[in-house]
């Protein structure tokens, strides 16, 4: 479980907030069962993200297996070239690129500088930049061109599953019908007994960008599991941002060969 909870706190614990100018969306539109898969993946591709920069401070609240942490962290992007999040008094620090994966944790002076091949490995999972920074904007995390897919629904959501499953990673994406962005992504690894679920409770509309307001992550491996909820505090977009990282001398490399 170790490398799970290490992916999931570093790629996904930092989502967008709320800032004074922000409206909350409506997300309670009707359902209409006339709408076929690829109108869906249409809409959805249309209502994709289109800003330069975001910054925004995030609070964090982390359940695991009872035990309960909170933290703050800042967020920076530049889209589709970097993820930047800094933890409070510079505790830790994490960027994200297509190219890298590096964070550092001065708590116990460790870091880890590599790329995307052993994180997919571990997880089971081909992960990419593209497929975090979609999660993060509420988008779907696969590209829904590349596969056949059929639609459902239910009360609420959309719902798109591939046509047929992978027997190895069950995929369903939960569309919502006022603005396409994503519900829910659910991904499960049977075999592994691995289930990862990420819940958009609540959108807001900053400037012209709909982002993900409240959120919600659950990951369960074997009888282990692991809540992260979202608390979100002020956003902008368009503004120049930064991205300061340098691992400090003297820290030990994670090897992610040790925690899994």
């Amino acid at each position: 479980m170790k490398i799970y909870k290490l992916l999931l706190i570093v790629f996904m614990v930092s989502m967008f907030g709320a800032c004074k100018s922000a409206s909350l969306v409506n997300g309670e539109g009707a359902i209409n069962p006339k709408v076929t898969a690829k109108q869906l993946i249409k809409e959805s591709s249309r209502q994709e993200a289109k800003f330069k920069t975001l910054q925004a401070k995030v609070k964090i609240n982390i359940i695991d297996n009872l035990k309960e942490s909170g933290y703050t962290v800042n967020l920076r992007m530049e889209k589709d070239k970097t993820i930047w999040i800094n933890a409070s008094l510079g505790l830790a620090r994490a960027m994200i690129t297509p190219d890298k994966v590096q964070f550092y944790d001065r708590i116990n002076n460790q870091y880890f500088d590599g790329n995307y091949a052993l994180l997919s490995d571990l997880l089971g999972v081909a992960l990419n930049y593209n497929k975090v920074q979609s999660l993060l904007l509420g988008e779907p995390m696969f590209d829904l061109k590349a596969s056949t897919y059929e639609i459902s629904n239910n009360e609420r959501s959309y719902i798109l599953a591939p046509k047929p499953q992978d027997g190895l990673l069950e995929l369903f994406l939960l569309f919502n019908p006022s603005h396409f962005k994503m519900d829910s992504q659910q991904l499960a690894q049977p075999l592994k007994k691995r289930i990862l679920q990420i819940d958009y409770t609540d959108y807001q509309k900053v400037e012209d960008e709909i982002l993900p307001q409240q959120v919600k992550i659950i990951a369960v491996e074997d009888s282990e599991e692991l809540i992260i909820e979202l608390e979100y505090k002020s956003v902008s977009v368009n503004e120049e941002v930064r991205f300061p990282f340098n691992i400090p001398s003297g820290f030990e490399e994670i090897n992610l060969n040790d925690v899994k």
